[in-house]
């Protein structure tokens, strides 16, 4: 965990419960590996669609989406989570929701600090290091009970 983070929560997503600041900070600083400033948002569909046919041109909700502002410490960015998709795929896949939202904001996390899944290569090491850290905040490997996230 890198020795400092500042964590900006918000909730545009009506959806309850959500997790805490106190575990969205466990989650977040488990992936980070430099210093950083990260908004972690939660929203409906409707956003979610929204923004993911604005900045990816899919015209759909997705269940996570980063955003990252700069490539040097400390590193600024957003996650975005849409609660509704999130939920669906947890119901889907027999996970509990935090579990699900633990992975995709590791993931995003990652995705923050340049790590991809493009290629076979690169999202072999990405999906390792997801399932190191999954493990070291006390939940299976998310690859192994079905299709990851999404």
């Amino acid at each position: 965990m890198p020795s400092e983070f500042r964590l900006s929560i918000q909730d545009a997503s009506n959806h309850r419960p959500l997790p805490s600041r106190t575990t969205l900070r466990r989650w977040v600083g488990a992936a980070l590996r430099a210093r950083a400033e990260v908004t972690v948002r939660f929203v409906g569909t409707t956003e979610g669609r929204r923004l993911n046919r604005q900045f990816r041109a899919k015209d759909y909700a997705t269940n996570v989406l980063t955003f990252a502002y700069c490539d040097h410490t400390p590193l600024q960015g957003d996650v975005v989570v849409c609660v509704p998709v999130a939920k669906r795929e947890a119901a889907k896949r027999g996970i509990t929701l935090y579990r699900h939202c633990a992975h995709l904001i590791v993931h995003a996390t990652l995705h923050m600090q340049g790590y991809d899944h493009e290629q076979a290569a690169e999202a072999e090491k990405m999906e390792a290091l997801e399932t190191r850290i999954m493990r070291t905040l006390g939940y299976p490997d998310p690859y192994a009970d079905a299709a990851g996230i999404g």
